[in-house]
């Protein structure tokens, strides 16, 4: 499967919230989306990344965008780091690794010389028309949720 690009349809995909709710992504048409990945709920930067998401949330919901973070982790511990940090985001739960390769972010990594397969920290804003109007990739956290909002403005 290629990569995907700026322009091309998102993925078909349903994501299964923390609250066990099932929601198509093209259920959402109509609002932007701010798709978000993260290796694993409650290690520092991702509960840094989605607490930086949560806390900019109303600003989002201002802009039209609706921001939801994708983790391979179960929904009983999506549920648990939310409320854990208070978080007022969505977070799906993506076990069997589909969404993460269906967005080309499921990857292969590397740590202390060995290679694993895991989630590269990456962000898909799709636009109200279900296209992708802005990938990041290989995030680094500061300032990321901030520079998203910006992208989300100019739609």
């Amino acid at each position: 499967m290629s990569e995907l690009q700026i322009g091309d349809t998102a993925p078909t995909i349903d994501l299964t919230l923390d609250n066990d709710r099932s929601v198509p992504l093209s259920s959402l048409q109509g609002k932007s989306v701010v798709l978000y990945f993260y290796p694993k709920a409650d290690t520092p930067a991702c509960t840094q990344e989605c607490i930086a998401f949560s806390q900019m949330k109303g600003e989002f919901a201002a802009a039209g965008a609706e921001v939801i973070g994708v983790s391979p982790d179960e929904v009983k511990k999506n549920a648990k780091f939310k409320t854990k940090h208070e978080l007022t985001v969505d977070l799906a739960s993506d076990p069997t690794n589909a969404i993460c390769e269906a967005f080309g972010v499921w990857v292969e990594k590397a740590m202390y010389g060995k290679k694993y397969m895991g989630v590269e920290r990456s962000t898909f804003l799709i636009g109200p028309d279900g296209k992708i109007a802005a990938i990041w990739r290989k995030v680094k956290v500061p300032g990321h949720a901030e520079a998203v909002l910006q992208a989300v403005k100019t739609l």
